[in-house]
């Protein structure tokens, strides 16, 4: 089945649009035909190239401000909402849980208030009881897992998918939260032979998981167009782990006796994403063994 028209797409806002995740997700949106609208508190950088779609504005906001927020999601009909505190111990825990909230409401709100027809959101793995200082109840860890809030940031995270249900049962629009692992990028994997091979114990904080930036912009992506209803939650994470060891020595090595999937093999992720996979039709496309050789191999 051909793609649809570009006049057909909706009209995105992008928040977030100047981090990490937003430039890969404006890059892939504009790739794919739509017209969006970047928000950040920072510029967003317009990237190079001729793409099909186009930025319609680039607009600075503060998305804990109402106001602020209903003026620029105006005249849009769907929303990336990516703006957040990223990651905890970034500044004080009170911060973190007061910013992230009071922007995820007021994006909300403004969805809500201009009839959008979807919400996307970065939601975080660490929703699902990270770091792993406790081990997990079982691997590989599934949404069922939820909620585990270690953090002022996790906890965040929960307020806001209980505020999306809350939302989406009033609305009728889907609101759809990304349980993204740690985003890492070409960049990073040339670093993980001196900064997580050589300690196994390095990364166990998220069961060594990991999701490239290039596919948080395809999960995104696809959160806006599968048949989905009420406030669906993903984990959103790569096909394998970090490591060249296989998953279950990892987990027989730093957490012995946790119960393993019969299925498990070979690298494959412990930060199940079997859920998104069928619902969202999810399959990640880049790895770090793309950039470089696993050891023993040429």
């Amino acid at each position: 089945m051909s793609a649809p028209a570009e006049a057909t797409r909706p009209h995105i806002v992008l928040t977030g649009s100047a981090g990490r995740a937003g430039r890969a997700v404006l890059i892939d949106l504009l790739t794919h035909g739509y017209t969006v609208t970047a928000v950040d508190r920072e510029v967003t950088p317009i990237p190079e190239g001729e793409f099909p779609g186009n930025v319609k504005d680039r607009l600075r906001a503060d998305l804990t401000d109402l106001g602020q927020t209903l003026e620029v999601m105006a005249g849009a009909q769907q929303v990336i909402h990516l703006a957040n505190i990223p990651a905890p111990g970034l500044f004080a825990p009170h911060r973190t849980l007061v910013e992230n909230v009071s922007m995820n409401h007021a994006v909300f709100t403004a969805a809500l208030i201009h009839n959008y027809t979807r919400v996307v959101w970065a939601s975080s793995e660490t929703t699902l009881g990270l770091p792993f200082d406790t081990p997990p109840d079982y691997a590989p860890v599934d949404e069922a897992h939820y909620p585990r809030p270690e953090s002022s940031y996790a906890l965040s995270k929960v307020l806001t998918e209980t505020m999306a249900a809350d939302f989406a049962r009033r609305s009728g629009i889907p609101f759809v939260a990304l349980r993204l692992s740690n985003i890492l990028g070409p960049a990073e994997y040339r670093e993980l032979p001196e900064r997580a091979w050589t300690d196994v114990h390095a990364r166990k904080w998220n069961l060594w998981g990991y999701i490239d930036e290039r596919d948080v912009a395809l999960a995104c992506r696809l959160a806006l167009t599968a048949p989905l209803e009420g406030a669906p939650s993903f984990i959103i994470a790569a096909a394998d782990t970090t490591m060249p060891t296989p998953s279950r020595d990892l987990m027989a090595q730093v957490f012995p006796g946790v119960p393993l999937g019969d299925a498990l093999s070979g690298h494959q992720t412990l930060l199940s994403i079997d859920k998104a996979r069928q619902q969202l039709g999810f399959e990640p496309r880049h790895r770090w063994r793309d950039t470089l050789p696993e050891p023993g191999r040429q």
